[in-house]
C-alpha cells in the first residue's frame, strides 16, 4: 500500500534532526549519533540530508548522502518501521538520485548489509549493482557489506 500524500524536503532545523535520530534508533543496530550528524551538517557543500514527511509524521524517513566532485555516496537511508512497504524508500531514492545527478554526480555508491534482502531489492530496482565487498564492515552484529554502484546512465526508475 502506498501513501497518497507525502513530501520530500531538505533537512531543516533541530526538529528535523530529532526526527532523523529517532528513525536511526528505530532502524539500525548501530545508529549514528547527534554528534555525528552535527559534524556532517557543518559541511553543507558535501553533506545533503532529505526527509520524507507524511501528514501524521514530520520525519517518516530520511536519506543522507555526500556529494564529492562527481560521486554520490549514500550514507544512510531509513524509513520508520510503521511506514515501510508504502513506497517512501523508493521515493527517497528517486529524489536523492535525481538531485545528486542534477548537481553533477556521475555515479552513486553505497554499502548495504549482505543480509539486508529488502534494501538490496530496493537498490537493484534502481539499477545498483554489486561492485565489491567490505569485510566485517558492520558491527552489532559483525557482517560484511556489499558495495553497490550505480552509474548515472544505468539508472532506472528515477
Amino acid at each position: 500500500m502506498t501513501l497518497d500524500s507525502f513530501t520530500i524536503d531538505p533537512l531543516v532545523g533541530e526538529e528535523d534532526l530529532n526526527g532523523v535520530l529517532e528513525v536511526e534508533k528505530e532502524s539500525f543496530t548501530n545508529p549514528w549519533t547527534r554528534e555525528m550528524y552535527d559534524s556532517e551538517l557543518r559541511n553543507p557543500n558535501v553533506c545533503h540530508i532529505y526527509v520524507v514527511r507524511v501528514s501524521a509524521c514530520r520525519v517518516a524517513g530520511f536519506c543522507a548522502f555526500w556529494l564529492v566532485v562527481d560521486q554520490m555516496h549514500i550514507n544512510n537511508l531509513a524509513v520508520r518501521p510503521s511506514y515501510r512497504g508504502r513506497g517512501l524508500g523508493s521515493a527517497l531514492i528517486s529524489h536523492v538520485l535525481t538531485e545528486a545527478f542534477r548537481l553533477g554526480a556521475r555515479f552513486s555508491i553505497l554499502e548495504v548489509r549482505r543480509s539486508n534482502a529488502e534494501a538490496k531489492k530496493l537498490y537493484e530496482r534502481f539499477g545498483f549493482e554489486v561492485a565489491g565487498t567490505r569485510l566485517a564492515y558492520y558491527s552489532n552484529p559483525v557482517e560484511d557489506a556489499l558495495v553497490l554502484r550505480l552509474d548515472e546512465k544505468a539508472s532506472k526508475n528515477i
